[in-house]
């Protein structure tokens, strides 16, 4: 079934990118300095890493770490460790950490790093030595002002404080705010491992507050039950949102009358297998993408919503909680058919803004009670959806749209006050 998630040909995110870009210098009229600044990175490191292996062998580990630009503040980005990690991807995942900050108003530019790694053939002391290896190959282009990495694709707390410590080790100083996505007991965010989650909770209940819905007529299909989605779908169904179905990559369920979450989550810690569920009906993950539900939550993988499957979309809602589930063509053909989408971009920017919070508690050595971290987070979420939706409104244009908008704005406009552009 893993296979049958990513089957799809892939859309890169170079192309998703630059047709999203096309279509806002269309709109907004774009000079060429502007958009060279905008489809280029300031900085591309590449750094091979030597890690000594288990078995006395040193072995050769291709890495990244891009920082795509930095006008609104220092860049921030999580780190992956994936066997396809390449230049490229790395990039325009840069570029869109770029945007992402930037729709929340956040003073960070954007990052991305990666390693070229499967951490799943890696002992335990093989993946410390290789995280311990990026940091001594990049200490001196990251640091707390000037470039703030954080977990990613395989990689998590446990991998950032190892991290943590090599850096103020090689530093000779206590440093927390190098760093985000460490635990608590290394000065993390409380309300960090839900953040991301909580913040599309968020979004789509101020999209319905604005429609007038209520919570509890709604029904949602969540794809992807890892952190995000699992998390999700506890915070709707505490919300009074009837979550009818859930999806991982062997499968998924369904249950008309809303899944009991409490239950599903505690058979899920058990055995991770969402089918030894009592009392639902297994679906297939293509199912439930093309179900009658009222909002669609494609919480996994990119390119899950192609061309292949547009024409059978039936939610009347997207909020993409996964970075590019749909392709470019689906987007317009969803968007010709009145389905409207809470882009990538703002609907998934609760943990970086979750994030930033940790580092404003590190470097000024104050730390929040979780509802606080929780209440803030709400007013930023909440006002970078109605700067949003004041775009897509006036200008007449997709919601994507309206965020790209918003976002290059912003990063424009800080370009402008440092002098780098001229009209």
């Amino acid at each position: 079934m893993e296979d049958e998630l990513g089957s799809h040909k892939k859309e890169t995110m170079c192309e998703v990118c630059s047709i999203q870009l096309d279509k806002v210098e269309q709109a907004e009229m774009l000079t060429d300095k502007e958009l060279h600044i905008l489809r280029h990175p300031k900085r591309v490191i590449s750094i091979n890493l030597p890690v000594r292996m288990d078995n006395g062998d040193v072995e050769l580990f291709s890495s990244f770490r891009i920082q795509y630009n930095d006008a609104r503040g220092p860049t921030k980005g999580g780190l992956r460790f994936h066997p396809t990690v390449s230049q490229d991807d790395v990039e325009e995942l840069a570029f869109l950490m770029t945007l992402k900050c930037a729709v929340v108003n956040i003073p960070y530019g954007g990052a991305k790093g990666g390693v070229a790694v499967d951490p799943s053939k890696l002992s335990e002391a093989e993946l410390e030595r290789l995280s311990r290896a990026y940091v001594q190959a990049y200490h001196e282009h990251i640091g707390p002002k000037k470039d703030i990495p954080a977990p990613d694709v395989n990689t998590d707390s446990r991998v950032m404080s190892w991290m943590l410590d090599e850096y103020e080790t090689i530093t000779g100083e206590s440093n927390p705010g190098i760093i985000t996505g460490k635990p608590k007991h290394l000065f993390g965010s409380r309300g960090r491992e839900y953040a991301t989650a909580l913040g599309g909770a968020i979004i789509l209940e101020e999209y319905l507050e604005m429609r007038d819905r209520n919570e509890e007529d709604i029904d949602v299909a969540i794809q992807g039950f890892g952190n995000v989605g699992s998390h999700l779908a506890r915070i709707l169904d505490e919300r009074g949102f009837d979550v009818v179905s859930v999806s991982d990559a062997s499968g998924g369920i369904h249950d008309a009358n809303g899944i009991d979450i409490k239950k599903l989550l505690d058979v899920y810690e058990d055995d991770g297998d969402l089918t030894n569920m009592e009392n639902v009906e297994e679906i297939s993950n293509d199912a439930l993408l093309t179900s009658d539900v009222d909002v669609l939550i494609p919480a996994a993988i990119e390119d899950q919503i192609h061309e292949d499957n547009m024409d059978d979309i039936q939610a009347d809602l997207i909020l993409e909680m996964a970075n590019g589930p749909i392709t470019p063509e689906a987007d317009d053909h969803l968007a010709d058919h009145d389905v409207e989408v809470i882009p990538d971009i703002l609907a998934n920017a609760g943990g970086v803004t979750v994030s930033y919070f940790e580092w404003l508690q590190n470097i000024s050595n104050e730390y929040w009670t979780e509802d606080r971290v929780n209440e803030t987070l709400k007013e930023n979420m909440v006002q970078a959806f109605r700067d949003m939706q004041n775009i897509h409104e006036q200008e007449g244009t997709t919601m994507r749209e309206a965020a790209y908008v918003l976002a290059i704005n912003r990063v424009l406009d800080a370009e402008r006050y440092r002098s780098n552009l001229s009209r």
